[in-house]
């Protein structure tokens, strides 16, 4: 079923019990946001808005360069300043903090060394956000200049810039004949950009001391029991004695708060004893939070006459940046997924994460996949073009599907199916020409008052086909832990999954409402006093921590059910709960839950923990991920061949979901995840000539606006239930953004017959000089 009907449908539904009791609840339904009003009245909780008495205003003093030894740091002027009340260094900093998988390689403050433009040197806090600004600025330090290394082939022969030197990791991975050979080979050498998370409003915290000695930070924290063992580390403290508040996360699509003002605040409130705020500007935000790896990728591609895909040779390199952060799982990924949802019998890639003098990269929503999936998808272009085959038919030949073998030795035991999503786009009815319409009406790329010619744009359509893993790999502890309450009819849920804009929130009413037919259900607010959850990102909230509180509200319904059951001589399973009603089967017993509740108070804690996953071997092998989920998308494109202007006419999109649990929540997901990777494909890079971020903000780094936003067509959900995860369901809003841009890049190249081999596409490289053609489809 497409998703506008299914979307039709649970609108339709919504508009039908408008009034009536009982509302929409249950999993399957657009159960709308609890949170939505606050958000539009403006009574959200944002950290950003937040007070506390006594409270003083935190400023970061940022390194002006991307690679200098610090010869010295004075702070005299800065305490000297009236209104301050404490500046902070490397000297005040009493551990280390160590951040997911036990990495400790990124210190709070520079202290001999600055590795990247805007790295922290000092923090003040002061009276007034104006005091700390200024104290931050008063601190004097004498840099002694070096040479950046800004190119990450370089990295390799540079001195090394950290301790643990320059390399992060390398994966070799060997798969198969290493002397197969195909009739025809393609080879292509292929770049992309840095992309920013640019999160939705400030990020910022308060840090408020406590009596004990401790601390409490409020964050929009997406990982708190990450973010609080980094800050007892570095504060020295036990993790008991520092606590994370989640406040209201405005949107992530990345690791949502940047640790180098996170940790200075900490500092600052257990050294002044008062509690402090910092509320970053968008500059600071592009300074410090971490970004999508730049990667240089070269591939070559064998294949034999009839087009089967016979090996892919690729060498990877990310550009990590400064610091490690998460540039080790990103490799894997991108290592893993290189060769994209295709049978490829032999596979050799070779894979590298190096630290230069760039700002550092991270976790950004399809790490390590988007940028294979647009040089896999460049590739199998080439050799459609070779072959004189339709490039949709081309891959239609060579797609995996469950039971197919990764060039990792992981067999796909989860559904895949690619051929399915790739029939769904390429069937999909193609938009009309602006040339059918009139010409007032037209749209030309450059927007509305560009100025492209009609005569000068060309149309083109491209495919993409893109996959993803779902939850962490290589070993990684996934586990989440739930408890449901259910007290006066009304249920609470406390788990530490924070909702950051995925719908967590959302879906664990839904749950609590299927399994115990209740109406109200409140989910309770996240900070680190409850049981871990993990980070909010790769679905796994969908996953593990959904599957918790379904598993603790069924132990609920267990509880529920059990003295009901009893009186009436059977067993629970032989009772239901269905439309707010436990019945018998055989239809002695039908009452309303609610009057089974009545004067209880019942409780049950679960975790859910997916099966283990190993790291990749010295040879690339491993069961390293859980589950996967694949995209399709067909790119139309209209483009100025005279000036390079691009305007995507529409996205056509097919997708396996596994199980549709809340139909409008799971679209807008779906939308926003292909405008993001629209971003990528056009506009989004972030500039460092020489490792400086030039123009970091807003204007100078430019996100698509509503008015660049294609029409996008969910043409086909494919829910075939992946068996190991809760309610069957996979992870929806990282694979479009993975697959868009490969798409988008493809109908460029079908419309203007360039290579287009980096991301974002510059203007120069949807240029075609040998003259003017009318307005028609590529394929015309």
């Amino acid at each position: 079923m497409s998703n506008e009907a299914t979307t039709a449908q649970a609108a339709q539904a919504t508009e039908d019990t408008a009034g009536t009791e009982p509302p929409p609840r249950g999993l399957g339904v657009s159960l709308p946001a609890a949170d939505t009003r606050a958000k539009t009245e403006g009574t959200f909780p944002y950290a950003a808005d937040l007070w506390a008495e006594g409270l003083l205003w935190a400023a970061v003093l940022r390194s002006p360069h991307p690679h200098a030894r610090i010869a010295s740091i004075d702070t005299t002027h800065a305490r000297e300043m009236p209104g301050v009340h404490a500046v902070v260094t490397h000297e005040d900093v009493p551990g280390t903090p160590v951040y997911e998988r036990g990495r400790s390689d990124r210190p709070v403050f520079a202290s001999d060394v600055v590795r990247h433009h805007g790295e922290a040197i000092a923090a003040v806090a002061a009276d007034h956000p104006d005091t700390a600004r200024m104290a931050a600025a008063a601190v004097i330090v004498e840099y002694e200049v070096l040479d950046p290394v800004i190119d990450p082939e370089q990295a390799f022969e540079a001195e090394p810039l950290h301790p643990d030197g320059n390399l992060i990791r390398h994966i070799p991975l060997r798969h198969g004949d290493p002397d197969a050979a195909g009739d025809l080979v393609v080879e292509g050498l292929y770049r992309i950009g840095r992309q920013d998370p640019a999160p939705i409003g400030a990020e910022a915290g308060l840090a408020v001391p406590r009596p004990d000695g401790g601390v409490e930070l409020y964050l929009a924290s997406t990982d708190p029991h990450g973010d609080r063992d980094a800050a007892a580390a570095a504060f020295g403290l036990e993790p008991d004695r520092v606590k994370i508040v989640v406040t209201g996360v405005p949107g992530a699509t990345a690791d949502r708060e940047d640790q180098s003002f996170q940790l200075p605040l900490g500092l600052l409130a257990l050294k002044t004893g008062c509690p402090v705020k910092l509320t970053a500007t968008r500059e600071e935000s592009f300074l410090g939070h971490v970004h999508r790896h730049p990667t240089l990728l070269r591939y070559r591609h064998h294949a034999d006459a009839e087009g089967k895909l016979v090996k892919v040779e690729a060498q990877i390199l990310l550009d990590a940046g400064a610091y490690a952060n998460t540039s080790s799982d990103a490799l894997a990924a991108a290592v893993a997924f290189a060769c994209g949802p295709y049978v490829v019998p032999n596979a050799f890639i070779e894979g590298w994460a190096v630290r230069t003098n760039n700002p550092p990269s991270g976790h950004v929503r399809g790490e390590g996949a988007l940028q294979v999936c647009a040089a896999y998808e460049a590739q199998m272009d080439k050799l459609a073009k070779k072959l004189g085959l339709d490039p949709a038919d081309l891959r239609m030949r060579n797609v995996m599907a469950t039971g197919d073998i990764l060039p990792t030795g992981q067999t796909v035991t989860c559904p895949a199916p690619v051929a399915e999503l790739l029939e769904a786009v390429r069937d999909h009815p193609l938009p009309p020409l602006p040339k059918d319409t009139p010409e007032d009406e037209w749209l030309l790329p450059g927007g509305p008052e560009g100025a492209g010619e009609p005569g000068a744009v060309r149309r083109g359509v491209g495919y993409g086909l893109g996959m993803v893993h779902m939850l962490g790999g290589e070993g990684a502890d996934e586990v989440s832990t739930a408890t449901v309450k259910v007290q006066d009819g009304v249920a609470t849920v406390l788990c530490a999954a924070v909702e950051t804009g995925q719908g967590f929130t959302t879906l664990a009413r839904q749950i609590v409402q299927e399994v115990l037919g209740v109406d109200e259900v409140r989910v309770a607010p996240v900070d680190t006093d409850q049981p871990a959850a993990g980070a909010g990102c790769r679905g796994r909230h969908t996953w593990v921590s959904g599957g918790a509180v379904e598993r603790a509200a069924k132990m609920v319904r267990t509880q529920l059910l059990a003295p009901l059951a009893h009186k009436f001589g059977m067993s629970t399973e032989l009772l239901q709960i269905t439309d707010g009603r436990i019945t018998s089967y055989d239809g002695v017993l039908s009452t309303p839950v609610a009057e089974a509740l009545e004067g209880k108070e019942l409780w049950a804690t679960a975790q859910c923990r997916p099966h283990p996953t190993e790291p990749l071997d010295e040879a690339g092998q491993g069961d390293a991920y859980v589950g996967m989920s694949f995209c399709a998308i067909r790119a139309v494109v209209d483009v100025d061949i005279e000036i390079g202007s691009v305007r995507v006419v529409e996205l056509a999109v097919a997708q396996d979901v596994g199980r549709v649990l809340n139909p409008a929540q799971l679209a807008a997901r779906i939308e926003a995840g292909v405008t993001q990777g629209v971003g990528a494909a056009l506009t989004e890079n972030l500039r460092t000539p020489r490792g400086l971020v030039r123009h970091p903000d807003l204007t100078g780094y430019a996100l698509p606006t509503a008015l660049d936003a294609p029409d996008i067509e969910i043409v086909k959900l494919v829910e075939e239930r992946d068996v190991v995860a809760p309610f069957g369901a996979k992870a929806v809003s990282a694979v479009p953004v993975v697959t868009s841009p490969a798409a988008i890049a493809a109908a460029v190249r079908a419309a203007t017959g360039r290579p287009v081999n980096r991301l974002p596409i510059r203007p120069q490289a949807a240029v075609v000089t040998s003259g003017r053609d009318r307005l028609v489809r590529s394929a015309d």
